[in-house]
């Protein structure tokens, strides 16, 4: 049986002791969103405090409390690029099981159309359109910086679907 012991609790993060041995960051589950229009990918740019940088990333965020996955989807999609669509779900992992138990679930949207953009109080986005082909070689080159959900949606992207 584990027991874990708290060494703080946050806002979107809990940092746990189990066992007296491992550290376990607790983590509320995410989605990431796959909007296709055309042979294009839309992504958000944002500055991210813990990396101190600018990152182009696929539309993302947190699960709330009691919100089904899809939903949270739906809702970031809109808040972050101002658009709608129709959901499939693609597969769910992971993030880093070594010390983390954030779950990742990984969402297609096509048939977009607008919807009404309201980023967080803390997020300036800007929305960008590109092929994952170009984002991809970008990335490699160190021409941008991004996320692990991202790259695990482009590389299922590039390995599933046609530009």
């Amino acid at each position: 049986m584990s027991e874990r012991s708290y060494l703080y609790r946050g806002r979107i993060l809990n940092l746990a002791l189990e066992n007296g041995r491992f550290e376990v960051v607790e983590h509320a589950p995410a989605v990431t969103i796959l909007a296709k229009r055309g042979g294009k990918l839309c992504f958000v740019r944002q500055y991210r405090p813990a990396v101190g940088a600018k990152t182009l990333e696929l539309p993302a965020g947190l699960v709330e409390p009691g919100e089904e996955p899809v939903e949270a989807a739906k809702r970031e999609l809109a808040e972050e690029a101002g658009l709608t669509g129709n959901f499939e779900h693609l597969v769910s992992f992971y993030t880093s099981p070594g010390f983390c138990n954030e779950l990742s679930i990984l969402y297609l949207a096509r048939d977009l159309s607008p919807a009404s953009a309201k980023p967080d109080d803390d997020e300036e986005l800007t929305v960008e359109w590109q092929t994952a082909k170009d984002m991809l070689e970008k990335v490699k080159l160190g021409l941008e910086a991004t996320s692990g959900s991202t790259m695990s949606g482009l590389l299922w992207y590039l390995n599933h679907a046609a530009d």
